[in-house]
């Protein structure tokens, strides 16, 4: 037998330090025979070590801490985190009522000793982490008390010490956790969403994102219990006190009502968010602030006065109980507010904090709070960020941008989500409106596609004139739309119900076919020839029926047998489409950029390719099939037809109406922007918010930068 065995003080557990009061166990290696491995014997606790990496896993997890690394390096940059310094947010342990016994959270007996020391400030986050022998944190505080930057601060200090083989943090908002859902699948779910070449499967056909979480190689850092719905709360706390690593985040109150009478999360040390030490903001506020010009004769400024908050905090520390100072004092004491007052009033050149001492306009801590949230969106549209290009930066107004802020705020509100996504858009509507809009726009495809497709065939293949023709396209156009709107809004109906219309994490590649692509290949067949035949023979009976009702027939539909075996034909063709399109996704290479615009063009590149498929399977069908009625020179040209009325009805249709992408443009390109309730340059909108500091991108979505200015926006529209 060849093993190694370690017993000592302040052994690593995947790669972090853990409590040097506790000894650990690690067992690694070969062994033949019978091993036994107890969580606890006696004062020894020992753990197993994670899952025997594989090399596809270990190079996925390094990828993957190098994104989120970058990704949160690069967001503390926008937020100007470091710029002049952090602001020290301190925290102490949390009541007792709040936690759960300390011997479990220790994994010690009672009279071993006692809890370990968690109190500390941001540059100690992840060694107070390290000294939690369970590695289960709950980080509690008020709105805006910083919760979420300890969170990112610890996830980059554990990146910064990270090993070969070790855990990737990963912070993820849980707004949009349903507790009916695993813990494990929505982190599944979420990776790919934010990275889509984890969808990437191995020989068991699970992804990538999927055998991360399974084997331990995730440390989920989840930002926001407080969102999760209120009666949800029991079933999240059942699923999060599971025997797992975590870090979770939450408002206190929030908190503290759904752990009552519970031991809380289990196993998990807690600690509290305190207020800012005043000092620490005067110095932050006075370094983010430029000097004040000094005039020609220099003995007019004063030493003392060399910003323009120099005077205001001069009166806070001279004068604390004065009911002005006490009232701005009370609102400094979080990180939120000292960034909401260090952006609209030392970023900008024309605002005077001496306004926040205003006691006739602000009389109370709370209008001190909402002036703040208010005054934001105006003073970062008050200029253009990074000194854009006047002549290439969009002319949106601070009283337009806070009208669509505030819709999408609202939007967000409904969905009870954090997460702004582009495929979402829209789905605050009801879904007869969503469905209805759907439905119009497949009625104008199929119309504007058949009819005017009818209208040169007419004049080539019969002599009744351009007359004829304009008359039967117009019907024709007509009733194939009617025919299309009905079954696509049907189907977006269906879809939609089954929560069916997410963005496709995949590109389109030629690639050999694989085992498991075989069932998704053999259910899309299936389910297009169904949808493909009952649409053919809705539309042979429009063409018998109605149209040669009117006088229309142009005697082109040939006899019984061409009309019997059209049906089965588009039947055949869609579901033939369906199946390649299995054949032909492969997940997104994973060196590829991950943005809400990257994805939105992944899925655009998607449909056209869809349209492709289309006009090529629909254009050889018609050829082969006509090839022996009517000869091969016609068939080409019915193929030709044929193909391009599939491509561009069927195919576009489809795009249009059963995707993520068709929704985004029928909802937030079209409907919303005509309704004035979006911009038309959405994408553009988003990104200059987010280049100004009101939004953020979040893998592949939006989020406005902090969430009680999303709430606040949205309560000014209920």
């Amino acid at each position: 037998m060849r093993e190694w065995f370690e017993a000592r003080q302040g052994a690593r557990l995947m790669g972090d330090e853990v409590d040097r009061s506790g000894t650990r166990n690690v067992m690694s290696g070969d062994v033949s025979g019978a091993f036994v491995q107890a969580r606890e014997i006696g004062h020894v606790v020992i753990v197993a070590p994670p899952s025997a990496p594989s090399a596809r896993l270990a190079a996925a997890a390094d990828r993957l801490a190098g994104d989120v690394g970058a990704f949160w390096r690069d967001e503390q940059q926008r937020r100007q985190i470091h710029d002049p310094r952090p602001l020290r947010v301190r925290w102490r342990p949390a009541a007792t009522k709040l936690t759960d016994h300390w011997e479990s959270v220790v994994q010690r007996k009672a009279g071993e000793g006692g809890p370990p020391e968690v109190s500390g400030d941001l540059d100690q986050v992840a060694d107070v982490y390290r000294r939690i022998p369970s590695q289960r944190l709950v980080v509690l505080g008020r709105a805006g008390s910083g919760k979420t930057v300890v969170a990112v601060r610890l996830a980059l200090d554990l990146l910064a010490a990270r090993t070969p083989n070790t855990r990737v943090p990963v912070v993820v908002s849980l707004a949009t956790w349903n507790p009916a859902e695993t813990l494990q699948d929505w982190l599944v779910s979420h990776l790919i969403r934010d990275h889509p070449w984890l969808a990437e499967t191995g020989s068991d056909t699970r992804t990538s994102a999927a055998e991360l979480v399974r084997h331990g190689w995730i440390l989920p850092v989840l930002d926001g219990f407080d969102e999760i719905a209120l009666g949800l709360h029991p079933a999240a706390l059942r699923q999060l006190s599971a025997d797992m690593p975590l870090v979770l985040t939450s408002r206190a109150k929030e908190y503290a009502a759904a752990v009552d009478g519970t031991r809380g999360v289990h196993r998990a040390a807690v600690i509290e968010l305190t207020d800012l030490a005043l000092d620490e903001v005067k110095d932050y506020l006075r370094l983010a602030t430029p000097r004040l010009a000094v005039t020609s004769d220099a003995s007019t400024v004063s030493d003392t006065a060399m910003t323009r908050w120099d005077p205001v905090l001069g009166r806070l520390s001279l004068a604390p109980h004065d009911p002005a100072a006490a009232n701005l004092v009370a609102v400094l004491t979080t990180p939120l507010m000292v960034a909401l007052a260090r952006t609209i009033y030392s970023d900008a050149t024309d605002r005077d904090p001496a306004t926040l001492l205003d006691i006739t306009r602000f009389g109370t801590v709370e209008e001190l709070q909402d002036h703040l949230l208010s005054s934001l969106v105006p003073s970062v549209y008050g200029a253009r960020p990074g000194g854009q290009d006047p002549r290439r930066s969009p002319a949106w107004n601070p009283e337009q941008a806070h009208r669509w802020l505030s819709l999408l705020a609202a939007h967000l509100d409904l969905l009870n989500s954090r997460d702004l996504a582009w495929w979402e858009m829209g789905t605050s509507l009801s879904r007869w409106s969503r469905t209805l809009v759907i439905s119009v726009q497949a009625v104008l495809v199929f119309a504007g596609v058949t009819g005017v497709g009818n209208i040169p065939v007419d004049l080539i293949g019969t002599p009744l004139g351009l007359g004829f023709a304009l008359r039967r396209g117009l019907v024709v156009g007509a009733l194939h739309g009617l025919v299309g709107g009905l079954a696509f809004g049907l189907l977006y109906w269906f879809a939609d119900s089954r929560n069916s219309l997410k963005p496709s994490p995949v590109r389109i590649r030629l690639r050999g076919g694989k085992r498991q692509l075989r069932a998704r290949f053999t259910t899309r067949l299936k389910i297009g020839v169904t949808i493909g035949f009952v649409l053919g023979l809705a539309v042979v009976l429009m063409d018998r029926l109605v149209v040669a009702g009117l006088g229309l027939d142009d005697g082109l539909g040939g006899g019984l047998l061409s009309a019997i075996g059209f049906a089965p034909e588009v039947g055949l063709g869609v579901g033939v489409v369906l199946g390649l399109m299995a054949w032909l996704e492969a997940p997104i290479e994973i060196d590829d950029a991950v943005s809400p615009a990257g994805l939105l063009t992944v899925n655009r590149i998607n449909v056209i390719v869809h349209m492709l498929v289309w006009a090529v399977v629909f254009g050889l069908e018609g050829w082969l099939v006509s090839g022996f009625t009517v000869g091969p020179l016609r068939s080409l040209e019915t193929g030709l037809v044929f193909g391009l009325e599939a491509a561009f009805a069927g195919g576009l249709g489809y795009g249009l109406s059963l995707t993520a992408w068709g929704q985004w443009v029928a909802l937030a390109r079209i409907w919303l922007p005509l309704t004035r309730r979006l911009p038309w340059r959405l994408i553009a909108f988003l990104d200059d918010a987010c280049q100004r500091g009101a939004l953020r991108q979040a893998g592949a979505v939006y989020q406005f930068r902090h969430a009680q200015l999303q709430d606040h926006l949205a309560k000014r529209l209920r």
